[in-house]
């Protein structure tokens, strides 16, 4: 029986965007592959301070969207990149508030998207959301 030898890792690169609030375990903010970007999960850091954003859901929803913008615009991309969402809830009665912000950044040709109400979130976030957008 013959064995199969491995082919060599795909190129990656990683992004490190000093827009965005850096990764808070051992993970990267995203990592490009080929032409596809897999951008892990954001939560409503404020970059600048390295606080969490509390003030409200609304709140929150508009920062991890803008920490999710500013890591495409590092890998060269932008919101009409991206192709899939997850969205994460502590609670799924927030799902009208974050659905309005979420259609105010994917306003057109929206991606594909699940929400899913989860026990907890990192830091007490009540939002995270990670994407995958193709260039």
């Amino acid at each position: 029986m013959s064995q199969r030898t491995p082919s060599p890792p795909s190129p990656r690169e990683v992004a490190d965007s000093p827009q965005a609030p850096d990764a808070i375990g051992p993970y990267s903010q995203a990592v490009m592959v080929k032409d596809t970007l897999y951008c892990s999960g954001q939560i409503p850091i404020n970059p600048d301070t390295g606080s969490m954003v509390t003030e409200s859901v609304e709140a929150e929803a508009i920062q991890v969207l803008e920490n999710i913008g500013a890591v495409l615009r590092y890998m060269g991309m932008g919101y009409e990149h991206v192709v899939q969402c997850t969205v994460f809830l502590s609670d799924i009665n927030n799902y009208a508030t974050v659905n309005d912000v979420y259609g105010r950044y994917f306003n057109e040709q929206p991606p594909a998207r699940e929400a899913i109400e989860v026990a907890a979130l990192p830091r007490q976030a009540r939002v995270e959301i990670s994407c995958i957008a193709v260039r």
